[in-house]
């Protein structure tokens, strides 16, 4: 399965921290390989749960001043490990991500100047060979009992049934800041809610549902021909993902949503200031619930 990672966008929001250093490497908390809490990078986890989903090809979409920093934390360093041997201990959790990404072929797609989150992901287009992908945006983790398990579920749906697209949604209060998704409930497919897509829209003042879509999906072989055919014909100043999924239901195309209930994990964004403090608030008392669980 080939997996795609957005880390394009300017993080306007998280200035002036982000014009040193992108958001997509802001630490969070994850349990170490010895038990103990340790820092990990988003973007990290990100591709960890993707490897754990079953993605053996990742492409990782970039802005041109960010990709040889990105390209070097994406690649096995055995210089780095050798000058820093004698501090084995410290060295545990990045031998453990080297083995991790010792079996996946990255690639790295350039996005010259930051135009949309469906904009970026056209990029990775050559990358996918017309084949299914999942798409997770770089900013934003998915917090879960077993990490991979949601994307793994996606994966296996897209293999089997074969839609359009499928995505992930979440019940939230205030729907006016997401892409917020109209459909109805199916039936739900190895425990997760299902949800039958008829309507997307970015951002509306007034929503018609409370269901949020979050940055993780799964695309078909038609999603890029729409989304394209989508830019082509309205010129969008950004192009949104949302644009290319409004223009598969219109042409007749199969979505899917499945539902993130707390059970199966929670969404956490570094997007802005107090995203990223409830995010590695979050995260860090997970670590040491997990922890003293593990203890217990």
């Amino acid at each position: 399965m080939l997996g795609v990672v957005t880390l394009a966008g300017e993080g306007t929001r998280m200035l002036p921290w982000s014009r040193g250093i992108r958001k997509e490497f802001l630490p969070l908390y994850d349990r170490g390989g010895d038990g103990t809490p340790t820092l990990k990078p988003v973007a990290h986890l990100v591709v960890e749960t993707l490897i754990r989903a079953g993605c053996d090809r990742i492409t990782i979409v970039v802005q041109p001043k960010d990709v040889v920093f990105v390209q070097n934390y994406f690649t096995i360093d055995p210089i780095f490990l050798e000058r820093h041997q004698q501090h084995a201990d410290r060295l545990e959790e990045t031998r453990r991500f080297y083995d991790a990404i010792g079996g996946v072929h990255f690639a790295f797609a350039i996005q010259p100047h930051p135009s949309g989150f469906g904009d970026a992901i056209l990029y990775a287009r050559p990358s996918t060979r017309g084949k299914a992908f999942l798409l997770h945006a770089g900013d934003a983790i998915l917090v879960e009992p077993h990490r991979g398990f949601l994307l793994q579920t996606m994966a296996e749906y897209l293999r089997r049934e074969k839609p359009d697209a499928i995505l992930l949604v979440r019940h939230v209060e205030d729907p006016r800041r997401y892409g917020v998704v109209e459909g109805r409930m199916a039936r739900p497919y190895r425990g997760v809610r299902r949800m039958d897509v008829t309507g997307m829209v970015e951002k509306p003042e007034h929503p018609r549902s409370q269901w949020a879509a979050t940055a993780v999906y799964g695309f078909g072989p038609a999603f890029f021909p729409a989304l394209e055919a989508y830019h082509q014909s309205h010129h969008p100043a950004e192009l949104e993902v949302t644009d290319g999924i409004r223009e598969l239901i219109a042409r007749g195309g199969e979505v899917v949503a499945f539902v993130l209930d707390p059970a199966f994990g929670e969404w956490r964004s570094v997007g802005s200031p107090d995203g990223y403090s409830r995010a590695l608030s979050r995260t860090r008392a997970l670590a040491r619930k997990r922890i003293r669980e593990a203890n217990d």
